[in-house]
């Protein structure tokens, strides 16, 4: 949950000290080195944000609620790619848990303390870990069964892709921790902030550390694993009839490109953050009030993807719309007192094995 950076800008050229002996000596601040101030949204823009912030978690919490019951109450032995995409849509909601706070800090500034500080942005970092390592597993996962069947079928056991997402969820965690660094402080006598304040050893090394981490290991490397093992398939698919096969790389091919369009803009502008504090931009203060305001809107979008695969199964998952109406229809008919026979009539209309894959 990024916020603003703590520099202040001094905005006159020409100041002055009056000594203990009374004479006055002026001095000129070099513009090189003139500080910025923090560049805070005005009004309008931060209540638009949060208006959008309430909307993307009044979508997120009941759209990804929705499609882990559909994944949890499915009759069929779930698939790895289901169990990874049940355990996507959990990180997913843990995400949109902080979007109110985030909502609000863009108001009123940081009112919520320094132990909330440091949890929301624990729970942000580690879901965001989590989600594009799931993603991650799910391209492996399609890749082994479409493109080498006959050799995952013993890495296809479930037990095995619920070893594996718990040592995901392990692996994000772990890699979150830095979030512990953040702290609540004040800004101004009336407004408080959530921001990095590493306070142990040098902060740039490790603010670089801890972004070359998020970096590689939260975008890079995974999506570089995506690209291989979806081109790889998707050349395999070209060359086969497999129609069922196709319909469900559409589904994971338009959730990887959601997943993209979200966080690629965040990721850029915290490159350019990152080497603009490294000093290999060299320092402009438009361009760091410029980076400042980015980074709140492209924070923004990148919680937008909380909210979005919901949407995707449903427009794009035809699979996930056929189980979503049998559960309802079931329920619906268990309340009229006739589930038992409309459970034999849909178990037997299934479309193969998994709840949406």
């Amino acid at each position: 949950m990024y916020f603003f950076s703590l520099d202040e800008e001094l905005n006159d050229t020409t100041y002055g000290n009056y000594t203990t002996y009374g004479n006055y000596t002026p001095y000129v601040v070099d513009p090189e080195t003139l500080q910025c101030e923090i560049t805070l949204p005005a009004a309008t823009a931060a209540l638009t944000l949060s208006i959008l912030l309430i909307a993307i978690f009044l979508l997120a919490l009941p759209g990804n609620l929705l499609v882990g019951w559909v994944i949890g109450t499915s009759r069929q032995k779930l698939t790895p790619s289901d169990v990874y995409l049940f355990h996507l849509t959990i990180a997913d909601g843990l995400m949109a848990l902080t979007i109110p706070f985030q909502a609000v800090a863009l108001i009123e500034g940081w009112i919520f303390g320094d132990f909330l500080c440091k949890l929301l942005n624990l729970v942000k970092e580690a879901n965001f870990y989590t989600s594009i390592l799931f993603l991650a597993c799910i391209s492996v996962d399609r890749y082994l069964v479409i493109v080498h069947a006959r050799e995952s079928l013993r890495s296809r056991q479930r037990s095995c892709s619920w070893l594996l997402c718990a040592v995901v969820w392990a692996l994000g965690w772990a890699l979150a921790l830095p979030a512990l660094f953040y702290d609540a402080s004040k800004l101004n006598a009336e407004r408080m902030i959530c921001h990095e304040t590493f306070d142990i050893g040098s902060a740039v090394s490790w603010r670089n550390v801890t972004r070359g981490f998020r970096h590689i290991l939260g975008f890079l490397l995974p999506l570089l694993v995506m690209v291989v093992c979806y081109g790889v398939t998707v050349a395999r698919l070209l060359r086969t009839r497999g129609f069922k096969k196709h319909r469900a790389m559409k589904v994971i091919i338009a959730v990887v490109i959601a997943f993209l369009l979200c966080w690629t803009p965040y990721h850029m502008t915290m490159m350019v953050d990152t080497l603009l504090r490294a000093d290999v931009i060299p320092f402009d203060c438009a361009l760091r009030r410029s980076v400042n305001l980015a980074l709140v809107i492209t924070n923004s979008l990148a919680l937008l993807h909380s909210c979005i695969n919901p949407v995707l199964y449903a427009f794009v998952g035809e699979k996930f719309r056929n189980k979503m109406s049998q559960l309802v229809q079931r329920r619906a008919r268990k309340e009229m007192m006739s589930g038992a026979k409309f459970s034999r009539s849909t178990s037997q209309t299934s479309e193969g094995n998994g709840a949406i894959l």
